[in-house]
């Protein structure tokens, strides 16, 4: 499976952003797909999960409220709208998928098989 990210780029705080995620195959019937970001020195951290089937969700605590993720199985796509960005919310942002159901280890990039490419996000303050 091959994922190619898109949507990143300058925008200033209080803005938003929407990224897309495509898949090369269908991802409906058992897929959970996940964005991540990586800011310079940082260590990737988990941001949002989406089962594809029943479209359940999984947020880490900084994107409740501003973020949402979103999908569109006959695309093959997964979407993150972010809003009320922020500085610190400036990071490679990358998607991921894999297989099974969230659970608390959604949140572990090592639950995930494939990873995207990477779209950068910077919030300018």
């Amino acid at each position: 499976v091959q994922l190619q990210a898109s949507g990143g780029g300058l925008v200033q705080a209080g803005g938003s952003l929407r990224l897309s995620c495509t898949a090369s195959e269908r991802t409906s019937g058992r897929f959970l797909m996940g964005w991540f970001r990586q800011a310079p020195g940082k260590e990737r951290d988990f941001v949002a999960a989406i089962r594809m089937t029943e479209s359940t969700t999984y947020y880490a605590d900084f994107a409740k409220g501003r973020f949402a993720i979103s999908r569109d199985n006959p695309k093959n796509t997964v979407y993150l709208q972010m809003n009320s960005l922020k500085s610190e919310d400036t990071a490679v942002y990358y998607c991921a998928a894999g297989y099974g159901i969230i659970t608390s280890a959604t949140r572990n990039a090592r639950s995930y098989a494939y990873w995207g490419q990477g779209t950068q996000v910077t919030v300018s303050s």
